[in-house]
Order: C-alpha cells, then sequence, then structure tokens
C-alpha cells in the first residue's frame, strides 16, 4: 500500500474535539469529523498501531454495521469505521448525525468517504495517537 510519498505518515484523535487528523510529521494533511466512544463506553487513550482491516462488518449484538473498517486495537475490537449501518448497509441516520459527539461503542466513526480514506492510504503499523 502506498502513503501517497509521505514520509512520517500518522493519525492523532483527540476526543475532546471528536476530530481525527492525518498528519505527517507536525504538518496535519487532513482533518477528519469523528464520533468516539460515548461515557462508559470511551475509545481507549494511548498511542497504538493500525493491524488489520476489511470493506464491511455487522454486529448482531448492537444491531449495526459499517463500511470500510481498520483495526487499531485488539485485532478487530477497536476500529477506525464508517458511520453505523443496517443490516442491509443502509446507513442509520440518527447514529450519522451524531459525528462530532462522543456516540460510539469505542471505536472512532467517521463520515464513509473519510473511512473509505484511510482504508484505502494508511497501511499497516501506522502509529496512532488518541488523546484528550
Amino acid at each position: 500500500m502506498e502513503t501517497g510519498g509521505f514520509s512520517d505518515l500518522w493519525i492523532e484523535v483527540n476526543v475532546t474535539e471528536q476530530l481525527v487528523r492525518i498528519m505527517d510529521g507536525d504538518q496535519v494533511i487532513k482533518e477528519m469529523i469523528a464520533s468516539t466512544g460515548k461515557e462508559g463506553r470511551e475509545t481507549p487513550l494511548g498511542t497504538f498501531e493500525i493491524q488489520n482491516r476489511g470493506t464491511w462488518f455487522y454486529n448482531e449484538k448492537y444491531q449495526q454495521g459499517a463500511k470500510y473498517w481498520v483495526s487499531f486495537k485488539d485485532w478487530g475490537l477497536y476500529l477506525f469505521h464508517s458511520v453505523a449501518m443496517d443490516k442491509d448497509g443502509q446507513v442509520i441516520q440518527e447514529e450519522a448525525e451524531k459525528l462530532g459527539q462522543p456516540s460510539s461503542h469505542g471505536c472512532v466513526r467517521l463520515s464513509i468517504e473519510d473511512a473509505k480514506w484511510i482504508y484505502d492510504n494508511v497501511p499497516e503499523k501506522t502509529k496512532v495517537v488518541i488523546r484528550k
């Protein structure tokens, strides 16, 4: 996977601002509105790295799925992914409207376009820093 010519690609997630920043060294190359974990299901803080990825998942327990998931912790437990979708792959509008506020079960939700950008452009082992 190409990194678009970036020499020091990494991802910053700011849970206070509900923003994901794609970084090249100390330069912001892309900023994305996110939804991190809600109270009691907070997104873990710390430094992680990109692991595996996939185009779709569906969680029966939560009756929600998402497109373009990219794992950053525990091999599929904590993910970057699109806004929540139903079992037929349709956006759950009520959930999509929560972008910009904590509302996930611990993952980092993004617009479909932004989730696809990470899926397409951020290789395994890329550093992910999650902070307040």
